[in-house]
């Protein structure tokens, strides 16, 4: 899961809660898309607020974390989708996001950016236009956006894109990822990083 977290946390209750429920927390300049934003109202709510609104308008579901004298600050906001009050707890925190995030995702669809993988029916959409992929191909734009922002070896893709029994060499993953390149366009080709004498990632 990937959190931006307004304002900036970089230590604090919050941030240690974030360390233990073991999410990623993007920074402000960040292209990656966050999963959800968390607004701290406790500093600065003026500033948070506007934030969050920003984040809403991208279509990021937000969770504001505030003291409990704060609340009326929320009350009458229609733009976050849940809360935690101060002092933090960092399973219920846990908790929180992976609810809101599970809500927000369709079982049938996978969204990055642009991108649109239906799941139940194999078809890909790129730019409100279709993108004609094999089948394979699709596996592993889906698995990569499934993973997205992690490092994958050539052999870990084969393992869980082609599965355990398929004995083709690593020189299948770069096709593939090449083949995928192309018919992502030259404006995306890049969410597929290179890494070298590693893998590649995604986004």
């Amino acid at each position: 899961m990937r959190v931006l977290v307004t304002p900036s946390t970089v230590e604090g209750p919050l941030a240690d809660a974030l360390v233990l429920a073991g999410v990623e927390v993007l920074e402000a300049d960040d292209d990656s898309s966050p999963d959800l934003g968390i607004v701290d109202l406790s500093t600065e709510p003026a500033s948070a607020v506007r934030s969050a609104r920003d984040l809403v308008a991208q279509g990021v579901p937000v969770l504001v974390v505030l003291p409990p004298d704060r609340l009326p600050l929320i009350e009458s906001e229609p733009w976050w989708e849940d809360f935690a009050t101060t002092p933090i707890d960092a399973v219920e925190l846990r908790t929180r996001m992976r609810r809101m995030v599970a809500g927000n995702q369709d079982e049938d669809r996978l969204v990055y950016e642009d991108l649109v993988l239906d799941t139940a029916t194999y078809q890909a959409e790129l730019a409100g236009g279709p993108v004609d992929l094999t089948y394979m191909e699709y596996e592993l734009l889906k698995f990569f956006v499934q993973h997205r922002g992690r490092v994958w070896s050539r052999e870990q893709l084969l393992s869980r894109v082609w599965g355990y029994e398929y004995f083709g060499g690593a020189r299948t993953v770069d096709v593939h990822v090449r083949r995928l390149r192309a018919k992502l366009g030259e404006e995306r080709a890049g969410w597929i990083t290179t890494v070298r004498s590693v893998g590649y990632r995604f986004g």
